[in-house]
């Protein structure tokens, strides 16, 4: 190749780069704009709706109290240290308990408990729904048995299902030292039910269209049936599997804010919800900074999710977005 051919080559990448970074910036910075026009001519009962001045400020106010917070957890369990060791000197035998720390969880202690809530809830409805769909794909009689229940269950709002899965936990989960929250199992299932629909159908699509010289070269090989899946069937839908996951995961995400707001389970719904509650002036600047933290992970997890299928994917010159 030529230094002149290098050199526009090197031209164009760069022209490409520079286009990516400054199309998002100018969207954003458009955004910003807007915001800031907008939110100063909305008066509600809290005052002016929050501007990106005022957001910034709550997320500052919100890192300081995470901060505080956890100076006070080290100070807890060092004043019980302290008093162990006190007692140990005066009775050798003294065997001290640690109590574990009970203040109040703060706003990133809420995104971690969403974050792995959701990631229990979407693998769990993944455990079920790849495989299911896959066995759907395959064999059109249980295609014609389960397609009805799934056409029934599918559009069933979370709202609905929550009350059914609290109940069904508290009568089942009793446990006198449980390894979960109830809680926790709560959020976690009734995501389980409301995500699982698009892997399930996309997973079940892909497999049916799996082109008809694979199999022909399956049979040709004369490949067993976990063969044939995991070589010919798996590697075939992967691109509409992929597509269902990627749903499922945003689905996932709406459907844990709406349970915890509504059953006041610990996460980043229920921090809105308090804050909503709670009334002062700086509760709505709290609240979209954690709308804006709930779309930022929601957009982190659709990457994460189009890497994963980047990396599984064999068609690597498929355009992914």
């Amino acid at each position: 190749m030529s230094d002149l051919s290098i050199h526009s080559l090197k031209e164009k990448l760069e022209q490409i780069s520079i286009k990516s970074l400054l199309l998002p910036l100018c969207g954003i910075i458009i955004f910003i704009m807007l915001w800031q026009v907008g939110a100063s001519r909305v008066h509600t009962s809290l005052g002016v709706f929050p501007g990106p001045a005022v957001v910034y400020e709550q997320w500052g106010n919100l890192i300081s109290e995470h901060q505080s917070e956890r100076v006070k957890e080290q100070r807890f369990y060092e004043r019980q240290e302290d008093r162990i060791a006190k007692r140990q000197a005066k009775d050798p035998d003294y065997v001290g308990k640690i109590r574990s720390y009970t203040g109040k969880p703060t706003f990133f202690d809420q995104i971690f408990t969403s974050l792995y809530t959701v990631l229990a809830g979407f693998g769990l409805a993944c455990l079920i729904a790849i495989p299911l769909g896959i066995l759907i794909g395959l064999n059109n009689a249980v295609y014609s048995a389960l397609n009805p229940v799934i056409q029934v269950f599918k559009p069933v709002s979370p709202l609905a299902w929550l009350p059914l899965v609290t109940m069904v936990v508290s009568a089942t989960y009793v446990s006198d030292d449980p390894i979960f929250s109830k809680s926790f199992l709560t959020s976690m299932f009734t995501v389980t039910l409301c995500c699982m629909w698009p892997t399930l159908i996309n997973t079940a699509v892909g497999v049916a269209a799996v082109e008809k010289d694979l199999l022909n070269v399956s049979k040709v090989l004369r490949l067993g049936w976990f063969t044939h899946v995991m070589k010919i069937v798996i590697p075939s839908a992967i691109p509409l599997m992929f597509t269902g996951l990627r749903l499922s995961l945003g689905i996932a995400w709406m459907v844990l804010i709406a349970a915890e707001m509504l059953a006041q389970n610990p996460g980043l719904g229920k921090f809105v919800w308090d804050e909503f509650q709670n009334g002062s002036s700086n509760s709505l600047g709290r609240i979209m900074v954690a709308v804006l933290m709930i779309g930022f992970i929601g957009f982190l997890l659709d990457r994460a999710m189009l890497m994963v299928q980047r990396f599984v994917s064999w068609d690597k010159t498929q355009i992914l977005r």
